[in-house]
């Protein structure tokens, strides 16, 4: 069985994220999604309009999804190694960079391979979020 890995914060669930888990279930036998959990986004300097327990319910009810997990920390190879999965998939805004091309000399030593995927254009969360906001009246700065 090919097992699959990706995470996410899936804040504001769009069809860009739909896209990752067809593609990524495409490439797998069983994907398995972590979900940020709220402490991990506040430490990296964001907060999630939805709560964890909401956006993990809907990473679960996906039909792509065979799993959804809590993603606590970031560190993707633990996770890989523990749940046996041959593929990391993320975004390819990674690709290239020294980060990423390190990690993939990490991953391999471990038999896992990362496969990028492109960002469904004109999408994000991001970008979600701040027209809610523009509507709202409210700026991302106001909110912090």
């Amino acid at each position: 069985m090919i097992i699959g890995y990706t995470t996410g914060v899936y804040d504001l669930f769009h069809v860009g994220h739909l896209n990752l888990f067809k593609n990524a279930k495409g490439m797998c036998d069983k994907l398995v999604v972590g979900v940020t959990v709220d402490e991990l986004v506040s430490y990296k300097g964001k907060q999630a309009m939805i709560p964890f327990e909401d956006r993990i319910e809907l990473v679960r009810s996906c039909k792509y999804v065979d799993a959804a997990i809590p993603q606590y920390d970031m560190d993707k190879l633990t996770a890989c190694k523990k749940l046996g999965a041959s593929y990391l998939f993320v975004g390819d805004d990674w690709y290239g960079t020294e980060k990423w091309n390190n990690y993939e000399k990490e991953f391999a030593e471990y038999g896992i391979k990362i496969v990028y995927f492109p960002y469904t254009k004109g999408i994000s969360s991001t970008k979600i979020s701040e027209a809610l906001k523009a509507v709202r009246g409210t700026s991302l700065k106001d909110e912090k």
